[in-house]
């Protein structure tokens, strides 16, 4: 007991504390599940809004006592762990996409007769490793908490076990997703060869002291370690070329479940893919900026020239989140373009933590209406499904409107905001081509986002009947429409959120290990 009382303080289980308690409530969840009966499944429900409720607590616990002790950041377990703004403000992003897809799924559970509690106990379980690479500052930690996510995301994909779309994603983003985390893996274990070490800033550090050494060059073998790790980071946010599991998974996938991996997983890998280029890797910013220019233009070229010809809503709204992530990634090229603290750097930066923010919001709404289409005989994912919508269902027809026109980019709606600082930071780092490139295929956006909108007002509904809404949908549908709105017009305490999680030049991230 000695030994555990050496290496485990009371900070680092303060740190941990939210992690702890989503870990406990999804344990007692598989517990509550064997005891309710079939029409008390929705206690489960509760019980996991319950916990998302405990751990944002612990998220607000550990805020105030950083900011009291006047710290930006404090490690943990042995430095393997960080929690930092950047780190809080990515796990009020992900309890926040968890509250409200366990809103959207209740009801639509329901009418697949797939009610279970493992289905909400596995949505906790996938936000704890989010919240591990999101504060992770070792990359074992990081890869612990990317395989539980995973695991967790391919078991909800396949939840629909009597679906056979539902069971052919989950088989192809079982298998591909193995096979990048196993390519992800051998980078980061080459890394660890090179530099002897596990913990981002200390592969930072020995990173710049090779290169300087080797008179600015990057040693080849620091080249192949950057390319395989890019290779797994690549894939996990759903970039050209490595995107071919995302639209299987989105049709497949309980539509709840869509719009959970649509934001708070794709937030994870975000928050990982930032952490280790630039914690890590920062040093090799010469090699990947190039190959994050390259892969923004063929991410934002094919998913858009993509979703032009779909049919089907979530395979579209899936390719309009690929292209998103091409706008994003030219904000991580404007950022390692320049040098702290450059304009620019924080800009780009700012863009990218804002879109994630406002993405979750819209996007989750997008996918609420989609889910409130499925009824008992409907499936409601195809776009002859949302005709004639106004008529049915006229509130949710016009938030559709409002999720569609802010998934554009329109002012003044929450999405304008995120690519307004992204193209800023292209035009302060001198990436003209880049922003006019990026302004043309916005306008591609707007053409098949009005597709849906003129399904919806413009053509007759097959089926007149009104379109039953659950009261947990409305609720959802009510949280994001009024976030999407409200962040739109009064967007500046959603940008000193933003920019108040920004405090992580390479100084204060080294004062994290003293």
């Amino acid at each position: 007991m000695g030994g555990v009382s050496q290496f485990f303080t009371v900070t680092d289980y303060l740190m941990s504390l939210p992690i702890i308690l989503l870990t406990l409530f999804a344990l007692g969840i598989l517990l509550i599940d064997l005891m309710v009966p079939a029409e008390w499944k929705w206690a489960n429900a509760v019980t996991a809004f319950v916990g998302i409720g405990f751990s944002a607590a612990g998220v607000v616990k550990i805020q105030f006592a950083l900011d009291r002790a006047g710290l930006s950041g404090q490690a943990a377990f042995m430095n393997s762990m960080g929690v930092d703004h950047f780190a809080i403000y990515f796990w009020y992003l992900f309890l926040a996409g968890a509250a409200i897809a366990i809103l959207m799924s209740v009801r639509y559970l329901e009418i697949e007769r797939e009610h279970h509690g493992e289905f909400y106990s596995l949505m906790l379980f996938a936000v704890v490793g989010m919240m591990c690479m999101a504060a992770g500052f070792d990359i074992v930690l990081i890869f612990i908490g990317l395989e539980l996510m995973a695991i967790s995301t391919y078991v909800l994909v396949g939840f629909l076990r009597t679906d056979r779309r539902s069971n052919e994603a989950a088989l192809k983003y079982l298998l591909l997703g193995a096979f990048s985390s196993g390519i992800f893996a051998y980078g980061l274990s080459l890394f660890y060869g090179l530099t002897g070490s596990t913990n981002l800033v200390l592969i930072q550090q020995r990173l710049a002291a090779q290169v300087e050494s080797n008179q600015g060059h990057v040693p080849p073998v620091a080249i192949l370690a950057l390319l395989t790790t890019a290779t797994g980071l690549l894939f996990k946010i759903a970039a050209i070329p490595f995107h071919q599991w995302l639209p299987d998974a989105y049709e497949g996938a309980p539509t709840s479940i869509t719009g959970f991996m649509s934001v708070a997983v794709k937030a994870a890998a975000w928050a990982m893919l930032l952490r280790v280029l630039l914690w890590g890797l920062y040093p090799l910013r010469t090699v990947w900026v190039p190959l994050m220019v390259f892969v923004s233009i063929a991410t934002m070229t094919g998913a858009n020239l993509a979703a032009l010809t779909q049919s089907n809503l979530k395979r579209l709204l899936a390719y309009s989140s690929i292209a998103h992530v091409g706008y994003m990634l030219l904000g991580l090229v404007a950022l390692g373009s320049v040098d702290i603290p450059a304009p620019a750097f924080f800009d780009g930066f700012k863009g990218i933590l804002l879109y994630l923010l406002v993405y979750t919001f819209m996007n989750l709404g997008a996918f609420a209406v989609i889910t409130s289409l499925r009824q008992r005989d409907v499936i409601g994912d195809e776009i002859d499904d949302i005709a004639g919508l106004f008529q049915r269902a006229p509130t949710e027809a016009v938030l559709m409107l409002v999720f569609l026109l802010s998934l554009a980019g329109i002012p003044p709606l929450a999405g304008f905001y995120g690519k307004y600082f992204i193209f800023l930071s292209l035009i302060e780092s001198s990436h003209y081509v880049l922003a006019s490139l990026a302004v043309l295929y916005a306008l591609f956006g707007l053409y098949y986002y009005m597709k849906i909108a003129n399904a919806m007002f413009m053509r007759d509904a097959t089926d007149k009947t009104r379109l039953p809404i659950s009261p947990g949908m409305r609720v959802a549908l009510g949280v994001t429409a009024f976030a999407t709105i409200f962040i739109g017009i009064l967007p500046e305490y959603f940008i000193r959120a933003v920019t108040w999680s920004l405090p992580i030049a390479q100084p204060t991230v080294a004062r994290l290990l003293r």
